[in-house]
């Protein structure tokens, strides 16, 4: 249902250009306004759904555990307590469990990509100088 449904729903969404949308209800007739952004959002969600993914959501002042965290960035738990201990990544201890707040989470993730995209850039770059055969 969501992969019928995805691409109409996306572009209707896409074309509009104000900040809120007016969403009517076909069974009940109610009608009511949201924020674009949140029909963004829901786009994204079909799409997800669309490819057969899961997907949860987490409020963003939301703590993880290590394993939690590794899960995320597809890594290992014991690599994650390196990165907590080296303090790569904030956390902080309840009892003896360390805990990750999302955010500061994200925030690394989100400084990974950035990274590998730099230096990828960088090998294509120097693959194309040196004639390697990438064209």
């Amino acid at each position: 249902m969501a992969s019928e449904s995805v691409v109409n729903f996306t572009s209707a969404v896409f074309r509009r250009k104000s900040d809120t949308v007016n969403i009517s209800i076909q069974e009940s007739g109610e009608l009511f306004t949201i924020p674009r952004k949140a029909l963004e959002f829901l786009a994204h969600i079909l799409s997800i759904m669309a490819e057969g993914k899961a997907i949860s959501l987490i409020p963003s002042e939301s703590e993880v555990s290590t394993q939690q965290a590794a899960d995320m960035l597809n890594v290992s738990r014991p690599h994650i307590v390196k990165l907590l201990e080296q303090g790569v990544i904030p956390f902080k201890k309840a009892g003896s469990h360390r805990r990750i707040l999302l955010e500061d989470l994200m925030k690394y993730a989100g400084q990974q990509d950035k990274t590998r995209k730099q230096n990828l850039k960088f090998l294509a770059e120097q693959a194309q100088d040196l004639n390697l055969g990438y064209e």
